[in-house]
Parts: structure tokens; C-alpha cells; sequence
């Protein structure tokens, strides 16, 4: 069996054929409109066109807050012509076929469930590093996805009580790769355009001295993170994903800030807490990782 899977992101619609055992047949990829919600489904349409006589149906992976159940998109992330919509509806109409569709945080969740990172845990956290901050929740080895469709929208939590309205202070926004970079070009006092992940990364791995301490600042700032979902959910592992989190220093310097913070918590003021220590690993997936979940999710529910 084939299946055509969609990951809509904010700039490309990656599309791949693909079969129950994870063999991709054909990749490819097209600039995703930014327009109206008509442009966006004769996109699609075009997509499926191609692959409609072969296939079992389309899984789709987008942004926004959903109820993949009823496919309804309550947002659409950056794609705001997607809110409030059937948008399963509205797709099988152009696209005939068997449609699911799920959040791309959740879907990357769903990928380490299946074959990934947390396949041998029932319970884990994914968190995707991106633009912002993104991930699922696993709970028995099945996506915890609360009562709105919120959970694991990480980007919107709070890192400083004191200064809740500041945008910059939600966790998107601190621990986003673009975080990262605009804090090395300030510490290298260069413009944030001459900058990308792979040359922050270059800076890292090369030993700059104000580039470290940057990363050392950044991972702390995640590994306080990972403690306060660990306070909540108690999970056996935490996924990191993200294209940054191919970098090997980077889950170094997650790993060192999760020691030394949980040193410090474990003796304060002289008082020793009962604290455990989180599992962090590296996500298995990173650029097909919403394909594969979104695969995954069809093959749950048809």
C-alpha cells in the first residue's frame, strides 16, 4: 500500500509517497501559499493529482491547534486562512480520498513513538526546537492531546512570572533556534542576517569562546524547561528535535545544563530534595519526522 503524506510548514509543502514500512518512494517539495485558503487547497489538489490512481489515501501534517478527529483547524499556525475551518471537508473535496490530518509537533511525537526515539517508553515528551518551540506529549504510548487540542503548544509558556505580557518571554521565543541565533550575532556584534544555524553551529564547534557561553546560556535555559515538564508530567524520556538538534554539541551542552541544574536542586540552602534526573536523548527523525508521524496517524485511524 501507498499513501501520499503532506508536512504544510510555513514556507514549503514537503509531499513523499510512502509505504506502510517506511520506504519513500518519491519526495518532493512546493513554495506553500501564503495567499488564501483557495490557493492552498489547488496546491494540494495538484499533489494529489499526481499520485491518485496509486495511493490509499493523504496524510497531512500542518501547524495551527486541531481536532484531528473531527478535522477541524482552530488555527492554522502561520497559515491564518486555515483558521476555524473543516479542512478535512474543504481538502476531499478537490482530493477524493481518505484524509487525515494532525498537529506537525504531535505528528513529530508520533514518529519517535512508532519508530523513534520513545518506541521502547509508554510515556515521553517530544520537544521540536524550531522557529519557536513545538512537540507532543505521550501518555501510553498514545498522544495526550487535553481537552482544547492545546497540549504541547510549549511556545506559550511563561519563562518569566513577573513579565507575562512580554512576548519575547513566552518559550518560543527564548528557546527557538532563532533565539539562538540572534543571541550569537549580538555576542558577536554582527547582523542577524549574516547569520544561520549552520554557521552559529560553526562557531560552536570551532571552540568561539562567546558563542559557547551563548549555547551555555540557551541550554540552561532548556534544561530548566525539561525540569518544569518533568515536575508535571514525570515522563521516562525527553525527545529533542528540531534541525539544530542534529548538532552533537548542542545536546552536550542540554546534557550538562540538565546535570548541573539538577545538582543544585538536589542540595539547596542545605536542604536535599528528592529530585529525578530527566532522560534526555537526540529525536531519530528530524527532517521527515512530521511525514512519518502523519503516516502514522493515518494508518491509527483508517
Amino acid at each position: 500500500m501507498k499513501y501520499l503524506v503532506l508536512d504544510i510548514g510555513g514556507s514549503a509543502i514537503k509531499y513523499a509517497l510512502i509505504t506502510k514500512e517506511l520506504d519513500f518512494i518519491e519526495k518532493g517539495n512546493t513554495p506553500t501559499p501564503m495567499d488564501c485558503i483557495e490557493s492552498f487547497i489547488e496546491t494540494a489538489g495538484k499533489i494529489y493529482d499526481k499520485y491518485k490512481d496509486e495511493i490509499e489515501g493523504m496524510a497531512i501534517s500542518m501547524p495551527g491547534v486541531l481536532d484531528s478527529e473531527k478535522g477541524y483547524t482552530y488555527t492554522g499556525g502561520s497559515l491564518t486562512y486555515n483558521n476555524g475551518k473543516e479542512i478535512v471537508k474543504i481538502l476531499q473535496e478537490r482530493c477524493p480520498t481518505k484524509i487525515t490530518i494532525e498537529n506537525d509537533g504531535k505528528c513529530a511525537a508520533l514518529a519517535e513513538v512508532w519508530k523513534g526515539s520513545l518506541k521502547d517508553y509508554n510515556d515521553g515528551v517530544v520537544i521540536v526546537l524550531g522557529t519557536g518551540v513545538g512537540g507532543g506529549i505521550v501518555k501510553d504510548r498514545k498522544l495526550h492531546k487535553g481537552k482544547n487540542f492545546f497540549a504541547g503548544e510549549f511556545s506559550f509558556i511563561s519563562t518569566d512570572v513577573n513579565n507575562t505580557q512580554k512576548i519575547e518571554n513566552w518559550w518560543g521565543f527564548v528557546s527557538g533556534s532563532k533565539a539562538l541565533i540572534d543571541a550569537v550575532a549580538k555576542s558577536k556584534n554582527i547582523p542577524g542576517e549574516e547569520l544561520d544555524g549552520y554557521k552559529v553551529f560553526d562557531y560552536a564547534n570551532n571552540k568561539d569562546e562567546d558563542v559557547l557561553k551563548v549555547l551555555d546560556d540557551f541550554t540552561y535555559k532548556l534544561a530548566v524547561q525539561i525540569f518544569n515538564l518533568s515536575c508535571v508530567l514525570d515522563s521516562e524520556i525527553f525527545a529533542i528535535g528540531g534541525g539544530i538538534s542534529s548538532q552533537d554539541i548542542l545536546l552536550e551542552y542540554i546534557q550538562k545544563n540538565v546535570d548541573k541544574y539538577h545538582k543544585n536542586l538536589q542540595n539547596f540552602n542545605g536542604i536535599n530534595f528528592y529530585l529525578p534526573k530527566p532522560k534526555v536523548v537526540r529525536c531519530k527523525f528530524r527532517n521527515d519526522a512530521n511525514l512519518i508521524g502523519a503516516l502514522y496517524n493515518f494508518i491509527n485511524n483508517n
